[in-house]
């Protein structure tokens, strides 16, 4: 079984699609994982030589279901582009139509959706 298989099966996917994982902590209440967008364009701005990537927002902390035994925070931060042309500063809302029906809580699914 390759990780991200392991992954799938303990995290929702659309965090293992769009995340990398940046640090992990553990304590004997909770799990703690950290995750940055990962530097993926949308398909219309992957050839716009102005559209950069230029950082990250803050970090939004998610609770997710516990695992073996321990509350699981999830703590995400969405990447910003620029694009140089306009001066505009924005990042990409992750489409969650996909997964109406799973168990994406109402506030991650906010957080998928929203702007920097």
């Amino acid at each position: 079984m390759e990780t991200t298989d392991l992954l799938r099966e303990l995290l929702p996917s659309e965090i293992v699609d769009n995340f990398d994982i940046v640090r992990f902590e553990k304590t004997e209440e909770r799990f703690d994982i950290w995750f940055d967008e990962k530097k993926i364009q949308e398909e219309s701005d992957a050839e716009n030589e102005d559209i950069i990537a230029y950082g990250f927002g803050d970090y939004k902390v998610i609770q997710d279901f516990p695992l073996r035994g321990r509350f699981t925070h999830l703590h995400l931060r969405k990447r910003k582009w620029l694009d140089k042309s306009t001066g505009e500063i924005f990042s990409y809302s992750i489409d969650t139509s996909e997964y109406e029906g799973t168990r994406l809580n109402a506030e991650f699914v906010d957080f998928l959706k929203e702007d920097c």
